[in-house]
C-alpha cells in the first residue's frame, strides 16, 4: 500500500506541502527570533525581579536562540528543496542572486548570513574573547530588521500576517526603548 493511497496521509503529501512548511517555518521563526531579541535586550539591561530572576531570562534567551537556529535551518532547507519558487542553495547564502524577488529574498539571505556569524562566533566565544564576541553578537540587531523586512516583502499576502509582524516590531521597539532608558540612567549616575 503506497502512502498516497492512505486517506490520512494524502493532505501531507500534496504539491503545496513544502510551500506551506516554508511559509509557516518562516513565520514562526520571526516570532521566535523576536522573542530572542527581546530577551537579549532584557538580559543586556540586567532586568530581573524576585519572580523572574536574571538566569531565567538568560536561559530562555539561549534556548530560544538554539530553537531559532534549528528552525532557520529547516526554513532554508525547505525553501531550497521546494521547487515552487526558483531558490537554489547558493541563493540561501549569497544575497540578491535569486531570480525570485531578489530584493526581499536577499534581505532574508543577509539576515541568515548574520545569524550564522553569530552562531559561529558563539561557538568560538572562548577563543575570541568577550569583547570581540559581544561586538559580533550585536550583528543580531542588524539581522532582526532584515528578517522583518524579508517577511513583510515576501510573505504578507494575508492581513493577519502583517499584524503579527507589526506586533513583533512593537515588542522589539519597546524592549529597545527600555534598554536605552537603562543606559541613560547609568550615564547620569543612577542605578539601572
Amino acid at each position: 500500500m503506497s502512502a498516497a493511497s492512505l486517506p490520512l496521509a494524502a493532505p501531507l503529501i500534496g504539491k503545496s506541502t513544502l510551500w506551506y512548511l516554508s511559509r509557516s517555518s518562516g513565520f514562526v521563526l520571526l516570532v521566535l527570533f523576536t522573542a530572542t531579541v527581546v530577551l537579549g535586550l532584557l538580559t543586556a539591561g540586567r532586568v530581573a525581579s524576585p519572580r523572574w530572576p536574571r538566569f531565567v531570562t538568560e536561559g530562555l534567551h539561549r534556548n530560544l536562540s538554539l530553537i531559532s537556529v534549528a528552525l532557520l535551518v529547516l526554513h532554508v532547507a525547505v525553501v531550497v528543496i521546494d521547487r515552487y519558487v526558483p531558490v537554489d542553495l547558493i541563493d540561501a547564502f549569497v544575497p540578491f542572486l535569486s531570480p525570485y524577488v531578489p530584493l526581499w529574498l536577499g534581505l532574508g539571505t543577509l539576515a541568515c548570513d548574520l545569524l550564522l556569524l553569530v552562531v559561529l562566533t558563539s561557538l568560538l566565544r572562548v577563543r575570541l574573547g568577550r569583547r570581540t564576541w559581544r561586538v559580533l553578537h550585536w550583528t543580531t540587531y542588524a539581522a532582526w530588521p532584515l528578517a522583518v523586512a524579508h517577511g513583510i516583502g515576501i510573505g504578507t499576502d494575508r492581513p493577519w500576517v502583517l499584524s503579527v509582524d507589526l506586533i513583533c516590531v512593537a515588542f522589539v521597539v519597546t524592549a529597545g526603548a527600555y534598554r536605552l532608558a537603562g543606559l541613560r540612567q547609568v550615564a547620569v549616575g543612577r542605578p539601572a
